[in-house]
């Protein structure tokens, strides 16, 4: 069993930002790791592009894409983080905005957590996909 992987109960446990702080770091890494494979670039260039597709906005138009897509299951993790009691949305964004990025997070956290890297994989393609 992966060392990450935690169990049903587990995750049920954990709340909704919870889960979108891991997802968070999911979602940026999925992103770092596409954009490392795009020809060389500089660091600032790397860093302009990850920006561009790690923020609140692109987040949201992300989780729009993924919805018609998402099992029961999934589908009931992502509402939490929709739900989730957020604070002020950042700069740029809209408060819908925002609970939208935060439902994509803890939805990926949430996948991460249960070891579901294929499913990750699969939504995360339909993210970037244009």
């Amino acid at each position: 069993m992966n060392g990450r992987v935690i169990s049903e109960a587990a995750l049920r446990e954990k709340g909704a930002l919870e889960l979108a702080f891991i997802g968070d770091c999911v979602f940026e890494l999925l992103v770092r790791t596409e954009t490392l494979k795009a020809p060389a670039s500089t660091n600032e260039a790397l860093h302009k592009k990850t920006a561009s597709m790690v923020n609140a906005k692109a987040q949201a138009g992300a989780a729009k894409k993924i919805m018609p897509l998402l099992t029961e299951d999934e589908l009931a993790v992502f509402h939490r983080g929709r739900n989730a009691k957020l604070k002020n949305a950042p700069k740029g964004s809209s408060p819908a905005e925002y609970a939208m990025a935060t439902a994509l997070e803890c939805l990926f956290g949430w996948l991460y957590l249960s070891g579901m890297e294929d499913r990750l994989a699969e939504l995360f393609a339909v993210c970037r996909s244009e």
